[in-house]
């Protein structure tokens, strides 16, 4: 889907500092301007230290900048309380990490349709239904009743990538979503998730190590000491 003008994330001028006045204070992020299209699929990448794993967390509001502006959606999460913020999160976001985060004692469907009963305390009939086409979707039929560790790696993976889907999220956070996997497991889940992209619109920003990887995303931003290095389309995505 190509992306629209309007920017489903807006970064400007993004600082983040820790142990603010004290000795040992430091700026990690310096001044970091970015943004993120309707239905964009960007690589986020750069050397260990850069400030990636720091700017994912930001952008997924699990901690604040310490200032600047970032626009979500067209809303301004500076000064937002927790309530607002976990409310965000809850529309606008799906994450995907690179060790899933299932629940052991639960099953693949189960493990899906977790974010409905988080948030309303249930789940329909209708949002069971949905969780079981999404995993359908990624080729598991078979798996839903099974828990994780029946799974392969790869299968573990795409079940969290249905669980991030699920609530149909505007943006999915990839947090190294193939680094704990083999060349041929990484290859699948990534096109696994190009796939579902072409097909839900969804947008993606994906943190990788894998130059081949990045270079299959529509888009690459590289991070360098706490700076965008470099922000192009790529030449084959």
């Amino acid at each position: 889907m190509a992306p629209s003008n309007a920017p489903l994330i807006a970064m400007e001028g993004v600082r983040k500092r820790y142990n603010i006045g004290r000795p040992n204070e430091a700026e990690v992020l310096h001044g970091i301007s970015l943004s993120v299209g309707v239905g964009e699929f960007v690589a986020l990448i750069g050397p260990s230290g850069s400030g990636k794993s720091t700017l994912l967390n930001i952008i997924g509001l699990l901690e604040p900048m310490t200032e600047g502006s970032y626009r979500l959606q067209g809303t301004e999460v500076a000064g937002l309380d927790d309530a607002a913020l976990t409310l965000q999160r809850r529309c606008a976001l799906g994450f995907v990490f690179q060790f899933h985060h299932l629940l052991p004692a639960f099953t693949a469907l189960e493990n899906v349709t977790m974010p409905a009963l988080m948030r309303d305390g249930t789940v329909s009939a209708a949002q069971r239904k949905h969780a079981q086409e999404v995993l359908a979707a990624m080729g598991l039929s078979d798996a839903m009743g099974k828990r994780p560790g029946e799974l392969s790696g790869g299968m573990q993976q795409r079940v969290a990538i249905a669980r991030a889907l699920v609530m149909q999220p505007p943006l999915v956070l990839a947090d190294e979503p193939t680094g704990n996997l083999d060349r041929a497991s990484s290859d699948e889940v990534f096109a696994l998730m190009r796939r579902m992209h072409a097909d839900l619109g969804t947008s993606f920003l994906v943190v990788t190590h894998d130059p081949r990887l990045a270079q299959r995303c529509d888009r690459t931003i590289e991070l360098v000491d706490g700076k965008v290095e470099r922000d192009a389309p790529n030449a084959v995505a």
